[in-house]
């Protein structure tokens, strides 16, 4: 068990760093782990408002809020009032805050380019087959 959680932790660093240059790579230094998520998350909701944000969060409306006017003020999402409900709006990610699909994409491509240059073809198949089968249980 004390390999397995060490190679995770190893794993881990490892697609920190990936992040952290993918980071600089696209000039999103100022972003912290935590308004990445947020970014991520409402890219995947497509246009939530704040209540489905905080719920999809796990995390308080308030909080969420105050998140949410950080990424307001760095330009990377705008918030537009909903036109059924006055009190409600809908948070829309800038093509600013779009650009942190890419960065993830890039650091997950970097992250398979170390996995490719130093795994022979058999040991990267072979791995490939373990992690499906890893992630199916999830």
């Amino acid at each position: 068990m004390d390999r397995i959680i060490t190679i995770i932790s190893k794993i881990s660093h490892t697609l920190g760093e990936m992040e952290e240059l993918a980071k600089e790579h696209y000039g999103l230094q100022e972003l912290t782990l935590t308004q990445m998520h947020y970014l991520e998350v409402m890219n995947s909701l497509q246009n939530p408002n704040i209540t489905e944000l905080a719920s999809a969060l796990q995390l308080t409306k308030p909080t969420v809020t105050v998140a949410l006017d950080k990424l307001v003020e760095k330009e990377y999402l705008i918030k537009v009032q909903s036109d059924e409900d006055r009190r409600t709006s809908h948070l829309h990610l800038t093509e600013k805050g779009r650009s942190i699909n890419n960065m993830h994409q890039y650091a997950h491509r970097c992250f398979a380019e170390l996995m490719s240059e130093n795994l022979e073809p058999e040991e990267l198949e072979q791995l490939l087959l373990l992690l499906e089968k890893m992630v199916k249980q999830w």
